[in-house]
């Protein structure tokens, strides 16, 4: 059979993977990928990003099934598209994406459907988003409504730092139309994690829970990211906190959606905070895998994921069940110079080492021309290491970041840091 997956970041590269190790595969199809995808001899790129060329290639080449990596073609309403054409796509629908495109419509849905959630308000006026952050004061959290390519959310630690950020979204209109209204929310203190599980509309599968590390810099210092690695599984999450985030979040979101009239199927990400206490609230929604996290959990599943999709598409999740390599998985990202304000691209990358039974790196924003191999993003690499320990899965990881050389390569040197303190 054929698959195509949507998108050209590492999440892409790690799910196209996952899905060309499959003996059932003809061809993973990647539309567009990256210079990984390029180089990677079991993966074809296309270049369309088009969803209505999309589904006409998915036709053209009787795709089996196709997988949605980003936000963007989802809230875009891929998926409805893809469906009215006979299509089988995994995914959210736009109405059902709004979980994600919309931080309004999340928080009120959570409201609504009493899921534990930080207070919030929303404003679109600017005069009465100062006034509120006067009478709130800092710490206190930002929120752009729209999709801002993880640049939506600013923390802020003082007073002067909260307005800046309404400033910056409502007065100069700095994120666009992401911007033209802003959730302003209580700060929530804890550690974080992500819970990811797959919806087929009914059914809920749970993947392998993993801890994402926002913050540019060692020691979770610097301005937030996209997510500059994470590890799987995250000790954080306990058999008893996973089934209370399962039946205090997720099933309540996924049945709160039903009632509301929209079905869910795709990826549900909860992004949750865990309080000193123990308790999950939830920080926000993402309705696709998050990016790094998914490059760890895919290496760390031992499931043929095109049996999983099949499953997935056809409304039969409750009928399989999902095993996982015991190791430790941890993924380092290196980052372009100038990321996350102004990556610089161009630079030429040389020194990836062969993937081992150990390291695997995934492509995020790279590019291949005549063979060389460039940065063409942000964030440009993702190396994950596999070990016994969190420790051995980080020597793995750093190992190989060491002898990969591009100019101005960023990347922490504390990956996993949490999981190494925590006492077992």
């Amino acid at each position: 059979m054929k698959i195509l997956v949507v998108g050209s970041g590492g999440r892409e590269h790690a799910l196209a993977w996952k899905l060309a190790q499959s003996e059932r595969v003809q061809t993973v199809f990647v539309a567009p990928g990256n210079g990984g995808t390029a180089l990677d001899r079991n993966l074809k790129d296309i270049n369309l990003s088009d969803p209505a060329a999309l589904a006409d290639f998915a036709l053209q080449e009787h795709i089996a099934i196709t997988v949605v990596g980003p936000e963007v073609p989802l809230a875009a309403g891929i998926v409805n598209l893809f469906r009215e054409r006979g299509l089988k796509i995994f995914g959210p629908t736009k109405e059902a994406a709004q979980l994600e495109s919309s931080k309004d419509f999340a928080k009120s849905f959570m409201q609504r459907h009493h899921i534990p959630t930080a207070q919030y308000q929303t404003f679109s006026d600017l005069k009465a988003a100062h006034a509120y952050l006067d009478t709130h004061g800092a710490p206190i959290v930002i929120k752009a409504d729209g999709l801002a390519a993880g640049k939506g959310v600013v923390v802020a630690m003082n007073i002067a730092e909260a307005h800046a950020a309404v400033d910056m979204m409502l007065s100069d209109n700095k994120l666009g139309d992401a911007g033209a209204r802003v959730v302003i929310e209580e700060f929530l203190s804890g550690e974080e994690a992500s819970f990811i599980v797959m919806v087929d509309g009914k059914n809920i599968l749970p993947l392998a829970t993993s801890q994402d590390h926002k913050r540019l810099l060692d020691h979770d210092l610097g301005p937030n990211t996209g997510g500059m690695g994470a590890y799987s599984p995250a000790p954080i999450v306990t058999p008893e906190l996973h089934a209370r985030v399962m039946r205090e979040i997720i099933q309540p979101t996924v049945q709160g959606m039903a009632k509301d009239g929209i079905v869910f199927t795709g990826f549900l990400y909860a992004g949750l905070m865990i309080d000193e206490h123990g308790n999950p609230k939830t920080l926000e929604f993402n309705c696709r895998m998050g990016d790094p996290e998914t490059q760890p959990i895919m290496a760390r599943l031992k499931t043929d994921l095109v049996n999983v999709m099949e499953h997935a598409v056809n409304g039969t999740l409750d009928s399989i069940a999902l095993e996982w390599d015991r190791r430790t998985a941890m993924g380092v990202v290196m980052a372009a110079a100038g990321y996350p304000d102004a990556p610089v691209k161009g630079a030429n990358i040389t020194g990836i080492p062969h993937d081992t039974s150990d390291c695997i790196t995934f492509h995020a924003g790279t590019s291949l021309n005549g063979g060389q191999l460039s940065v063409s993003g942000g964030r440009v690499l993702c190396v994950v290491g596999l070990g016994d320990t969190v420790k051995s899965a980080q020597k793995h990881a750093y190992d190989v970041v060491e002898q990969i050389q591009f100019e101005g390569a960023q990347f922490r040197k504390d990956i996993g840091w949490r999981a190494l303190n925590r006492k077992h």
